[in-house]
């Protein structure tokens, strides 16, 4: 349990400081990543891609973060509050001019053979509209 609880801990870590060689080192080279409120993707060089958009589009430190595992390691969830800037205009999604926001979610992670293997994403979608784009 306290390995899960290191591993997803280093992984918000490295998201935090921009790491994204450690980022994406903490990931099985098959892990699944459901994105918030959107489709599925699989494999490390997926994953890597996401990050390249959302790093271009946004800028964002966590914060008040809580992780919990289960007896045996093999499951994870962390809440935390993301605070961010929106930084470049995301397709589909408000005009960006630099809007922060505050925004609560939390993730869902699968470890195997000590990294993660799964990462589930949830946030409220028309909060963080709200946030940066009041007239919607």
């Amino acid at each position: 349990m306290q390995q899960a609880i290191e591993l997803i801990k280093k992984y918000y870590q490295a998201f935090n400081d921009g790491d994204m060689d450690t980022f994406l080192s903490l990931l099985t080279d098959d892990v699944v990543h459901d994105i918030n409120q959107g489709g599925r993707e699989q494999g490390k060089a997926a994953f890597g891609e996401f990050m390249k958009k959302m790093n271009h589009h946004y800028k964002e430190q966590l914060v008040d973060m809580v992780v919990m595992a289960n007896e045996d390691g093999s499951r994870g969830a962390a809440e935390f509050v993301v605070l961010g800037e929106y930084l470049n205009t995301d397709e589909g999604l408000p005009e960006a001019n630099g809007q922060t926001y505050r925004l609560p979610a939390g993730a869902f992670f699968e470890i195997r053979d000590g990294k993660v293997a799964r990462i589930t994403n949830y946030y409220n979608l028309g909060d963080w509209i709200a946030q940066v784009d009041p007239q919607a």
